[in-house]
C-alpha cells in the first residue's frame, strides 16, 4: 500500500517507516516479570470486540440509549478470541484489566447527558453473578485460564463505593446498607466519603460496623435462581471463619474477592477509592490475598509464578508527585500505599509529559527509586472517564506511545491508544466520547489518518510494548542519560538476583547513519541487538551503529 509523502515524513520522523519492511523485530521474551514494569492493557469488555453476538441483548433491555450510552456487544467470549490470536502478546501486554463483569442494573436510567445503560459495569445489581450481557462463568473462566497459558495476567475492577442506581426495575438497597446523600462537596475526607458521589448512585456504608441481613431483592433473586441456600450458607461460613461483624464491607469483600478464589484474577484495580475509608483497602487486600493464595493450591498448573496478589488505586488527582501523602483537603491526608495498594494511577502523567523526554523519565526514576522505593505508578495517556487526555485530538499517537512505554513506573494502554482510536464523535456528551467501540475495522484497512496510517502506529506501540515485556529494567530500573542531543538514555535494573539493562535512542536523524554513546552499559567487542529493526552491531569504542536508519533504537545484549 503506497503513502503519501506526508505519511512517509511523519513515519520517519518517528522511526515507524523503514523501506525495508521485511526487517521485523523478533517476538520478545519475557525475562523477568514484575508489576513494577508491567504493561496493562484495560479495556471495556463491552467496547473491545464481540464474541458472541447471541448475547447482546439481556434482560430485556433495548437499544435506546444516548449516543454510545448502550450496550454494543462487546463480551468475554471476544476478549479471549483476541488473545487466542495473540493480539495482546504481539502488543508486549502482561496483563489485561477489565471493567467489572458482574450483574449490573436492568433498566437505563438518565444521568444527565441522556439514557444509559450500565454497559461500563459500575452500576452493579448483584456482585455474585457475571452480567449475561458480557457471557456466563464459563466464558470468564476461559478466558483468565487462556490469558494465564498465553503468560498474561488478568485484573477485576472492583466496585466498594456505590451500588448501580436505583430505576423502576432495580430497587435501592435498604437504608442500613446505602446513604443517597448528601451529596459530595470534597472539603476534606468527611465531605468525600460520608457522601454520594452524583445523585441517585446510593453510597455504600463502608464505614458502618452494624450487622446488616440480605437486602430482601437480592434474596429474592437468589431464590429465584435457585441458589439462595448455597451463598446464605457460602456467607455464613465466611463471617464465622473471619470473626468480621456482618457489615455491608465485609459482604462485599467476600463478594469480590470469591472472583479470586474462583477463577483465579491476579489483582484489583479499585474504583473510586478516596471515596471510602482508607482501612477498607487494606483489609480487601487481607481477604482477596487468602483467596488468591487458596485459588493457587488449587491450580498449580494455573498459576503463573509465585506473586502476591496485587492491587493499584484509581484515587483520583492523585500524581506520582504526591508521594505517600495525598491531600484530602481541610488538613486531611492519607497514605494509600499504607492501605493496602501496591500501586497508584498517576492521573500526573498527562501534565508531565508535555514535558521533554528526560525531565519527565528523570523525575519519575528520582521518585521511584526514592520516596516511592518498594512501589509504583500506573501511568496512562487516556481512560474511560477522564476528560483531558494527553493527545485528545490522536494527532501524536508515536510520542504518545515513547512517553508512556518508555516512562519509569507501569504503563496502562486504554484500549485503541495503540492503534489511535478517536476519542471525539458527534452526538456523543461527555465520557461517552471515550468509549467507543475499538477500531478494528481501522486498524484492518491500514486507515489514513492526518500524517499516519493506522497500523503503522500499532506497529510502533508493538516494537515498544514487546522491548518493555521483555526487559523488566525500561519501567523498574534506574534511569540515567548518556547523551542530550540526540538524547539518549539507559536504565539499569538489580534485585533478586535479577540484573538488566538497556540503552534506549530517541529522534535519531533518519537520513544517515548515527553513532550512540553505550560506553558503561555494553563493552567493546560486545554484539548488542536493537529490538525496533531487529538487526545487530557490535560496540566499537564506545558506540554503536546500526545498519537501519529510524529515529529510536532499543538496545540491549
Amino acid at each position: 500500500m503506497k503513502l503519501s509523502a506526508v505519511a512517509v515524513a511523519v513515519a520517519l520522523a518517528f522511526g515507524t517507516f523503514s523501506p525495508h519492511a521485511n526487517a521485523a523485530a523478533a517476538p520478545a521474551v519475557e525475562k523477568h516479570f514484575s508489576w513494577d514494569n508491567a504493561t496493562i492493557y484495560f479495556l471495556m469488555t463491552d467496547r473491545f470486540n464481540n464474541g458472541n453476538p447471541a448475547n447482546d441483548r439481556a434482560y430485556g433491555r433495548k437499544d435506546d440509549g444516548a449516543p454510545l450510552r448502550g450496550y454494543m456487544g462487546g463480551d468475554l467470549a471476544g476478549i479471549t478470541a483476541k488473545i487466542r490470536e495473540g493480539y495482546f502478546r504481539d502488543l508486549g501486554v502482561d496483563a489485561i484489566w477489565i471493567t467489572p463483569p458482574v450483574e449490573q442494573i436492568h433498566a437505563g436510567t438518565d444521568e444527565g447527558t441522556g439514557k444509559s445503560y450500565g454497559f461500563h459495569g459500575y452500576w452493579a445489581k448483584d456482585f455474585t453473578s457475571i452480567d449475561a450481557s458480557l457471557g456466563t462463568e464459563t466464558e470468564l473462566r476461559e478466558l483468565v485460564d487462556t490469558a494465564h497459558a498465553n503468560g498474561i495476567r488478568v485484573l477485576l475492577d472492583v466496585v466498594m463505593n456505590h451500588t448501580g442506581p436505583v430505576t423502576a426495575v432495580d430497587p435501592a438497597w435498604p437504608q442500613e446498607w446505602v446513604r443517597t446523600g448528601p451529596a459530595c462537596t470534597y472539603q476534606n475526607a468527611a465531605t468525600t466519603i460520608d457522601c454520594t458521589l452524583v445523585a441517585n448512585l446510593p453510597d455504600f456504608r463502608t464505614g458502618s460496623n452494624a450487622a446488616v441481613t440480605l437486602p430482601s431483592a437480592l434474596a429474592a433473586k437468589w431464590k429465584a435462581e435457585g441458589r439462595l441456600q448455597r451463598e446464605v450458607k457460602e456467607l455464613d461460613t465466611f463471617f464465622k471463619k473471619t470473626g468480621y461483624p456482618r457489615a455491608p464491607r465485609y459482604y462485599l469483600m467476600k463478594w469480590h474477592a470469591d472472583w479470586v478464589r474462583k477463577y483465579g484474577f491476579d489483582g484489583f484495580r479499585a474504583d473510586t477509592v478516596k471515596h471510602t475509608e482508607p482501612g477498607v483497602w487494606k483489609e480487601l487486600k487481607k481477604v482477596a490475598s487468602a483467596a488468591f493464595e487458596e485459588w493457587k493450591r488449587a491450580n498449580p498448573a494455573k498459576r503463573l509464578g509465585d506473586d502476591k496478589f496485587f492491587m493499584t488505586a484509581e484515587v483520583y488527582n492523585y500524581s506520582i508527585a504526591h508521594g505517600h501523602s495525598f491531600d484530602m483537603g481541610g488538613g486531611d491526608t492519607v497514605d494509600f500505599y499504607a492501605n493496602g495498594f501496591d500501586s497508584l494511577i498517576n492521573f500526573g502523567i498527562k501534565s508531565d509529559a508535555r514535558e521533554g523526554y528526560e525531565a519527565l523519565f528523570g523525575a519519575y526514576s528520582k521518585a521511584l527509586h526514592g520516596p516511592l522505593a518498594g512501589y509504583s505508578v500506573l501511568n496512562y495517556m487516556s481512560s474511560h472517564d477522564d476528560s483531558t487526555p494527553f493527545d485528545a485530538a490522536r494527532s501524536r499517537p508515536f510520542e504518545t506511545a515513547n512517553k508512556l512505554l518508555l516512562a519509569p513506573g507501569a504503563a496502562q494502554i486504554y484500549y485503541g491508544d495503540e492503534t489511535a482510536r478517536l476519542l471525539r464523535f458527534d452526538g456523543a456528551e461527555g465520557d461517552a466520547n471515550l468509549r467507543s467501540l475499538m477500531n478494528w475495522d481501522e486498524l484492518a484497512n491500514n486507515a489514513q489518518r492526518t500524517g499516519y496510517r493506522v497500523a503503522e502506529v500499532r506497529a510502533h506501540w508493538a516494537k515498544l510494548g514487546k522491548f518493555r515485556r521483555a526487559h523488566v529494567a525500561v519501567g523498574a530500573g534506574v534511569h540515567q542519560m548518556i547523551q542530550a542531543s540526540p538524547y539518549v538514555f539507559q536504565r539499569t535494573f538489580e534485585k533478586n538476583g535479577i540484573k538488566d539493562k538497556v540503552v534506549v535512542a530517541l529522534g535519531l536523524p533518519t537520513g544517515a547513519p548515527t553513532d550512540i554513546p553505550v560506553r558503561g552499559v555494553f563493552g567493546d567487542g560486545q554484539t548488542v541487538r536493537d529490538a525496533y529493526s531487529g538487526t545487530s552491531a557490535v560496540v566499537t569504542k564506545g558506540m554503536v551503529r546500526f545498519p537501519l536508519h529510524n529515529a529510536v533504537v532499543l538496545i540491549s545484549y
